[in-house]
């Protein structure tokens, strides 16, 4: 197939779009709007692939993306291009509408009109993966996991973005049968995550001998996905997955952020131990928490796992100690991002 995939010099794009040149023999078309968090130079080592082509384009641009479906003409589209930071949502969610609830819409629109003009064969085959968060269903308790089916109650201006975005994919589907599948994702992990998330910063924080702010008493839960893992998983729905349907895909990782937060020092500790001896656990900071946080996330992947037979691979453990080992050894990729713009500040303390 040739796939059209947007935000792939993101995070989860990055390794989508490494996978899928590595693991598969589809061609890979990488549309990206390149803002802060896009990172072209992430996929430098493959941007000459025969198979790999760039496409430097904003969503929320309805002529642009009709420009580029028609010229593309893919033969899927696996949409993961979003505003995704919480705290940046707070104090500007103006971006986060206009990337995530108009862009998609321009997308689902141009994508229409492809595919209604496709030949019989290439409609059956066509497939549009909307590629979105565990964040749209709200918090749990102490107990209890996402499912396909739970209501959503989404607490912050992105995961609200995200919860429309879901809605209009949908709606394409049961309003003009474009073939769409979504995907609900936890919180990912792994190499060529952008700073300023909770993982890398953690790291970076400590290498640098600065605090390590955690929200409030860092009893928030999250459950864990290495980002690879969740890219075999996009795969495995768009070409296995029943348009018209949604499956979560989770790490069954669930951590509390300060356990999160000792487990990265206690690595650090053993392979990059600090100067004067004691542990980077001395600089953990407590800090007001932030607006509508939620409590815990947790994913139910049963379903994906039972009928298109994914499932995570190895352990957090194992996958947090060479995410740590990754950016020890990667330092000039993260150094470049932190000596533009982005200076790891405190972000998500209100609108402004």
């Amino acid at each position: 197939m040739k796939i059209l995939v947007t935000g792939g010099c993101g995070f989860i794009g990055t390794n989508l779009v490494r996978h899928l040149l590595a693991d598969t023999h589809h061609d890979v078309v990488n549309l990206d709007k390149l803002t802060y968090a896009g990172n072209p130079h992430s996929l430098a080592d493959v941007a000459n692939s025969p198979r790999y082509s760039f496409v430097q384009a904003d969503l929320a641009d309805p002529v642009v993306v009709g420009e580029v479906m028609e010229c593309v003409e893919p033969d899927a589209v696996m949409h993961l291009a979003a505003e995704s930071h919480v705290d940046r949502s707070i104090d500007g969610p103006s971006e986060f509408i206009q990337t995530n609830v108009v862009g998609t819409f321009n997308l689902l629109d141009s994508s229409l009109r492809l595919f209604n003009r496709l030949s019989p064969e290439r409609r059956d085959a066509f497939r549009f993966l909307h590629v979105s968060t565990d964040e749209v269903y709200g918090s749990l308790g102490d107990t209890g996991l996402f499912t396909e089916t739970t209501r959503y109650d989404p607490h912050s201006p992105y995961s609200a973005t995200k919860a429309a975005s879901d809605h209009l994919a949908r709606a394409w589907k049961s309003t003009y049968g474009l073939p769409v599948l979504v995907t609900n994702c936890s919180n990912n992990y792994g190499p060529y995550h952008f700073p300023e998330k909770l993982i890398p910063l953690m790291i970076i924080k400590c290498l640098n001998e600065q605090p390590l702010p955690v929200y409030g008493e860092g009893l928030n839960v999250r459950d864990w996905l290495y980002v690879e893992d969740h890219a075999r998983a996009l795969v495995t729905v768009l070409t296995r997955g029943t348009p018209g349907e949604t499956y979560n895909i989770g790490g069954n990782s669930e951590r509390r952020n300060i356990d999160l937060v000792h487990a990265i020092v206690g690595i650090l500790d053993a392979i990059r131990p600090r100067a004067n001896g004691t542990s980077y656990a001395e600089l953990i900071t407590h800090v007001e928490d932030r607006p509508g946080h939620d409590f815990r996330y947790a994913i139910d992947s049963s379903k994906i796992q039972t009928e298109l037979g994914w499932k995570p691979q190895r352990t957090l453990e194992e996958r947090l100690r060479e995410t740590v080992q990754w950016y020890l050894e990667h330092q000039t990729w993260w150094q470049d991002i932190l000596n533009g713009k982005y200076q790891l500040q405190r972000l998500g303390g209100g609108a402004s």
